[in-house]
Formats: C-alpha cells, structure tokens, sequence
C-alpha cells in the first residue's frame, strides 16, 4: 500500500465540474493498494498518518498530529500510485489490486481512518476526479507499507 500525504491549507475533490467534497486544514491522502496488500497494512497506514506530528507547534516545529490540531483528511483513491515505470516509457499496472479488491481496500482504510475520530472526506473510486489543494509548507510525505 502507497500513500502520499501532503498538509494542506485546503483541498477539493470535483467530479464533472461539480464540487464533491473539500477541507480545509489537515492531508490530502492520496491512496493505492497493491495486490499483496492486507488489512493489517491498512491499520499500520491508518494509525501512522493519524498520529504523525507534522502540523507546527506554537514554537514552529513539527510537533502535532492531525488530532492534535482537530484537522480533517480528504482520501483519495489513486491507483496510479502502484505503476511500475522501470521499463519502457509507458507505466504497467501489473502490481495494482484488482479494482474490486482495491475499492474493498479503500474503504476498509477510510473506516480505520475514521475509528481515529478524525472526520474524513472522499473522492469517489475509479471516477475521473480533479483534485484541488493548496500545500501548506510545502510538506508531503511517501509512506509505504512495506
């Protein structure tokens, strides 16, 4: 499983020119699930980034988690996350969950996310999304779970 959180100011899901849903202060997640992922890789990814402390205390450093600062998270699905680019100049998809499994996989995550009581906001599986953010610092992370 593959992730990429970026601390946001604000971000937006639009789906067919129509606001989908949005946040403001907490992470853009942006989520991929490889064929030998398990839910126990979803549990360790859900209960890192929820307690990660890389909001700013009042002395500027990366002190607080997202709880800390009672932020939101926006997860989007993202399957493009598990492309394998070594060969070619075209990616291959081989190592991705198969969609159904993948989208079993989401939402098993964005509930883990939510048992963390940070409120959480979506994009919508396999649709063709536009993604909106404004990156606060810029701070982004790359967190697998392997």
């Amino acid at each position: 499983m593959k992730l990429v959180v970026q601390r946001v100011k604000k971000a937006s899901v639009t789906i067919e020119n129509k606001l989908f849903s949005s946040i403001d202060s907490g992470y853009l997640v942006l989520f991929g699930a490889e064929k030998d992922d398990t839910k126990q890789n979803a549990d360790w990814l859900a209960n890192k980034i929820s307690n990660l402390r890389c909001f700013s205390d009042e002395n500027g450093k990366m002190n607080l988690s997202i709880k800390d600062i009672k932020g939101e998270m926006l997860i989007v699905s993202q399957f493009t996350l598990c492309a394998d680019v070594k060969k070619g100049t075209r990616p291959g998809f081989d190592n991705a969950m198969k969609p159904e499994e993948a989208n079993e996989m989401y939402e098993y995550f964005i509930n883990k996310v939510k048992e963390q009581n940070i409120p959480v906001k979506t994009g919508v599986f396999a649709a063709h999304m536009e993604v909106g953010l404004i990156n606060d610092g810029p701070v982004t992370f790359i967190i697998s779970s392997h």
